[in-house]
């Protein structure tokens, strides 16, 4: 990236300006790689995985049987779509499903195992590196991603699958093109069951939340600018009610620091209820709060940086293999963090799931939220795709 872009990239607002959300040409004007149109085509993104996944002819993967494993490797969106392999398959699924972030495979990796690498463009150390890996090992191969790149030329080698995944915009943009191949690579395997149904109905989903998102639409009637407005200037912290809505919390986290630049703390509610909930006592939470002068103008309190709760709510188990588990555990949990955020005067965003499947609910506490983070940087006046520090950093690692 030249001077002058990274000049116009970081010369956004601190303070957020509400009002120009409802500003559909300033809007453009800043979103000049067009964010909110390749956010808004998530559907048709999905159906066109769906699409070039049935003709890789993965059912041939099924010739040798169901695997002792399956490692899913990538980094950033690569890796969520193993999250959502592994949680789709839920934790009944005789088969382990590991979403593998680093080079290579893990030591114990052999014929036995399927590996599947997936990479955007088709061309990271951790995919690539993956893919040999699994070659040497006599593992099973899958391979996602740019079509003509290494990493297709490595599955070719390899008389391995490959789907292609058309490089249109960065990875974050993706999510979909990248997950949906993993899962249909999946359940050719016999490993998850996701029939032809769900991919419609989660693609049908994804296109309503579009709508409902578009930026023609004035914030108190859009829910992603709603949202966006709701965060603005704090410090969120998302948590997620369910397995199925902490995969979505984490990727709230990831396109909030990448589109946004806001840091966010993100996780399963769970795990927040063994310490993480101490945030709302903190220095951001609670005793913020309890500082305040309740008659102080809200003007004259604007300097005070607060945590902002988003809380996830599943309302169903995460998989439809956790029968098992109380859904009224989860329910029960979600009401006792919102009742503590509310005696503490910590304000609570909520976006809760819709939809029959898992994968329709995931995409339904997906797409509100990534729309909600452009609106955020938009609102500061930032282009979510100009991120200086990612290019800095690439150039940074190779030297």
């Amino acid at each position: 990236m030249s001077a002058p872009e990274d000049a116009a990239a970081l010369s956004g607002r601190r303070e957020p300006d509400e009002k120009f959300l409802d500003n559909e040409a300033g809007m453009r004007a800043v979103d000049l790689t067009d964010t909110l149109r390749a956010t808004a085509l998530a559907g048709a993104q999905l159906r066109e995985a769906a699409h070039l996944a049935a003709e890789a002819h993965l059912a041939d993967l099924a010739d040798e049987g169901r695997p002792r494993a399956i490692v899913v490797a990538g980094v950033g969106t690569a890796a969520r779509a193993g999250d959502v392999l592994a949680m789709v398959a839920g934790s009944r699924c005789p088969v382990p499903v590991l979403a593998h972030r680093s080079a290579g495979v893990p030591g114990w990796v052999s014929a036995a195992d399927v590996v599947i690498a997936v990479s955007a463009s088709g061309r990271s150390p951790e995919a690539i590196h993956a893919a040999e890996a699994a070659a040497r090992r006599g593992a099973r191969l899958v391979a996602v991603g740019a079509p003509d790149s290494e990493l297709q030329e490595l599955a070719t080698a390899a008389r391995a699958p490959f789907i292609p995944v058309p490089r249109r915009a960065p990875a974050r943009f993706s999510l979909w093109g990248l997950t949906v191949p993993v899962l249909l690579a999946a359940r050719a395997l016999g490993v998850v069951q996701i029939n032809e149904a769900d991919i419609a109905e989660t693609a049908n989903r994804l296109d309503l939340d579009a709508e409902r998102c578009r930026p023609s639409l004035e914030s108190f009637v859009n829910p992603g600018k709603s949202l966006a407005l709701e965060l603005a200037g704090s410090i969120p912290v998302v948590w997620g009610s369910s397995p199925l809505a902490t995969v979505a919390a984490r990727r709230f986290a990831d396109v909030l620091a990448a589109n946004s630049r806001y840091p966010a703390i993100a996780g399963a509610l769970g795990e927040a209820g063994r310490g993480r909930v101490g945030l709302l006592d903190g220095m951001f939470g609670g005793l913020t709060e309890a500082s305040r002068d309740i008659f102080a103008d809200h003007d004259e309190d604007s300097d005070v940086t607060r945590l902002r709760l988003v809380l996830l709510r599943d309302g169903g188990l995460g998989s439809e293999d956790d029968a098992d588990e109380p859904l009224a555990v989860e329910e029960r949990r979600a009401d006792a963090v919102q009742e503590l955020a509310r005696r503490r005067g910590v304000r609570v965003s909520l976006v809760t799931a819709e939809g029959a499947s898992p994968l329709e609910r995931l995409a339904s506490l997906i797409a509100v939220p990534d729309f909600a983070s452009l609106y955020l940087a938009m609102a500061h006046g930032l282009d979510p795709m100009a991120v200086p520090a990612v290019s800095e950093m690439k150039e940074l690692s190779t030297q």
